[in-house]
């Protein structure tokens, strides 16, 4: 197992396009940057156009077709001082009655006080003069490249992962993509400082990021959707729209889960899910809406006593 350091020089907005970056193997660890969604860098120049351009691919060697590529996204720092979104929620997240009543779309700035971890509008109104929000990084659109050989632009997101926007994706969790090329091809960016389930205003805190990951491969284990395990939980995402596909999705996904690795048949996982299971809502604002299907660890009755992770 080795530890390389990475630094890009060419960013992708479309996952499936480029030439591997670096190749690494399995259980190797990587330290690599992502500038934000707009293509700013840690020092503030655009080094590349919209959207989310991302970072590789990173060609992992031995993960091949029906495999899974396991990363653990060990750590993420925010490499400058500021970050940015917009206002006021888009247009499609309200009743249509109110839509012409918004304001006009801006874009706000936002201070990182790495110290205190917090965030705060950098001209903030009277109300919210004092308010703050926690930081907590999270990866926005990451996967492996598309099966059939295509490119599938990063404002999306598909079973390959892409721009999902879902807030679990962060530190300490084991993402899972199923592959479809030889090396899966993964890819990264657009890492956000903080944001609520839904990116209902389009965007999250959008900067630029150090991201420390460890790649493994699975071999021979098929899955359909990424899926994602915390010290506590394991969930499954599903990308789609309309919404309830998306569920669909990520339902289905966690059925599978739940009867290929944990032993229970369809009427036993359908117990612990009807009482147990949760939903988030990751993103109603791409052109593919996300939807996680989520359980606690405790919930599950065959790893009641498994050490997670």
């Amino acid at each position: 197992m080795s530890r390389h350091v990475f630094l890009p020089k060419v960013f992708h907005n479309a996952i499936g396009l480029g030439d591997p970056v670096l190749t690494v193997d399995d259980g190797d660890t990587v330290v690599t940057q992502t500038i934000d969604a707009w293509g700013f860098d840690a020092s503030g120049e655009q080094v590349a156009i919209r959207p989310n351009p991302m970072t590789g691919p990173f060609f992992v060697r031995g993960a091949e077709p029906g495999d899974t590529l396991e990363v653990m996204i060990d750590r993420m720092t925010p490499s400058r001082t500021t970050g940015w979104t917009f206002a006021p929620v888009a247009s499609n997240v309200v009743d249509p009655a109110i839509t012409s009543s918004l304001p006009e779309r801006g874009r706000s700035i936002w201070t990182l006080d790495h110290g205190g971890r917090v965030a705060r509008l950098a001209e903030a109104s009277a109300a919210l003069q004092h308010w703050t929000v926690p930081v907590r990084p999270m990866i926005g659109c990451f996967g492996v490249a598309p099966a059939l050989n295509q490119a599938i632009s990063t404002a999306t997101s598909g079973p390959y992962g892409g721009n999902m926007d879902y807030p679990l994706f962060a530190p300490g969790t084991r993402a899972q993509f199923p592959v479809s090329l030889s090396g899966a091809l993964f890819y990264l960016g657009d890492g956000h400082a903080s944001q609520g389930d839904g990116e209902l205003v389009g965007n999250g805190i959008e900067t630029s990021f150090e991201v420390e990951f460890t790649t493994r491969v699975l071999k021979g284990r098929r899955i359909g959707w990424p899926r994602g395990e915390t010290l506590d939980e394991i969930f499954t995402v599903g990308n789609a729209r309309p919404l309830d596909q998306a569920l669909q999705h990520a339902t289905t996904e966690l059925i599978n889960w739940l009867t290929t690795d944990f032993g229970l048949d369809l009427v036993e996982a359908s117990h612990v899910l009807g009482q147990c299971v949760q939903f988030d809502i990751a993103n109603v604002y791409n052109p593919a809406y996300s939807v996680a299907c989520r359980l606690p660890r405790k919930a599950i009755p065959s790893i009641r006593q498994k050490a997670p992770l």
